[in-house]
C-alpha cells in the first residue's frame, strides 16, 4: 500500500513520505510539509501526536479515518 500511495502522490505532482508504521526519530524524518494526511484509523495515537507535534505553522493537516485509495485519491484532488 505504500508504494500505492507514493505513486498515487506522484501523479498528483506530490513528493510522498509515507509512515505506516512508529519509527525511531519519526519527528526527525517528517521534515516541514506542506500538506500532511493521517490515516487516523491505520495508526498508534503515538504516531499521530509525534507527526501534529513535528508538523510546521504552514503545514495544512487533513485527518481520515479511513486509508482508502478513494480518500487519498480524494484529499490530493482538493489539496494539490
Amino acid at each position: 500500500m505504500e508504494r500505492d500511495y507514493k505513486n498515487m502522490c506522484r501523479e498528483h505532482g506530490c513528493r510522498a513520505k509515507v509512515f505506516c508504521k512508529y519509527q525511531a526519530d519519526l519527528s526527525g524524518r517528517i521534515g516541514c510539509p506542506d500538506l500532511m494526511i493521517l490515516f487516523t484509523h491505520t495508526v498508534s495515537h503515538k504516531m499521530i501526536k509525534t507527526a501534529l507535534d513535528s508538523a510546521g505553522r504552514q503545514t495544512q493537516i487533513v485527518r481520515t479515518h479511513t486509508s482508502s485509495k478513494a480518500a487519498l485519491k480524494k484529499i490530493l484532488s482538493e489539496y494539490a
